[in-house]
């Protein structure tokens, strides 16, 4: 048994993506594929932040006041364009530094379409773990969070920057996407400020989940509805857990929860 406050699962690239979860104990959550296990929430939630118990979970994690004032929360974290860390401001100019005003890279990842998305250098392949890409390709390489927002907007009219979770749970993938194909297609039709930061590297990332089965149906579980998931671990993609019969637990979504997991 282990115990502790929920946080988004660490990912570990290889022949299968490895995923293990952070609570009392690291836990291997690939050694559970297969067996019935139970998480069970004892109905406290901590913030994220500022670690304080909080009666309800803002924005993946954060009591209100957090919510409202912290850095990670800050409108730029979801519109990287309004970021200003470049300009030495934002909620916390000394953590902006650190964390936005650092190279990003523009990404093109595959699933059930192409999808268009930023983060940090360090954050790969994190990144496409966390969204449940199949693959994913280099785009642009810039200096900082906002470049990054700038070239992602400029890109919306050719791809989406939502993830379909639905259609990623049940491994609903286009064969037909060819990453390297819609990178270099863009050439013509953005303008040369943007194509600056092209990058050459047009190697492709494959990403394969640990799943045994892929439901045809998805029914999203989470412990406002029932404090107790339980049932067989058919696999992991993205950060939910996917189980017997379909159901799915984001773990993300319960960051702070504190919880119990036994198998």
């Amino acid at each position: 048994m282990a115990q502790g406050n929920l946080s988004k699962m660490s990912a570990q690239l290889g022949n299968q993506i490895e995923y293990y979860l952070k609570l009392s104990e690291k836990v291997h959550m690939n050694e559970y594929i297969g067996k019935s296990i139970r998480l069970e929430w004892n109905g406290q939630i901590n913030c994220c932040s500022c670690g304080k118990i909080t009666k309800k979970s803002f924005g993946q994690g954060f009591c209100y006041t957090c919510f409202i004032s912290a850095p990670e929360s800050a409108e730029c974290i979801l519109r990287p364009e309004l970021c200003r860390a470049h300009l030495g401001e934002g909620r916390d100019p000394e953590w902006e530094e650190k964390h936005h005003n650092q190279p990003h890279i523009v990404y093109l990842a595959a699933s059930s379409a192409v999808k268009v998305g930023i983060t940090r250098v360090q954050q790969i392949p994190t990144r496409w773990i966390d969204q449940g890409a199949t693959s994913a390709i280099r785009l642009a390489e810039v200096p900082n969070r906002y470049e990054a927002g700038r070239i992602e907007i400029a890109l919306k009219e050719f791809f989406t920057d939502k993830t379909h979770w639905q259609k990623m749970l049940k491994n609903d993938i286009d064969e037909s996407i060819d990453l390297v194909e819609e990178k270099w297609s863009l050439e013509e039709h953005l303008p040369n400020d943007i194509l600056d930061y092209f990058s050459e590297n047009d190697e492709i990332i494959d990403l394969n989940y640990p799943v045994l089965e892929y439901p045809s149906k998805v029914k999203s579980r989470s412990f406002e509805k029932t404090p107790i998931v339980e049932g067989v671990l058919k696999g992991i993609k993205g950060q939910y857990l996917i189980f017997e019969g379909g159901e799915v637990f984001n773990v993300r979504t319960h960051t702070g929860y504190y919880v119990e997991i036994n198998k």
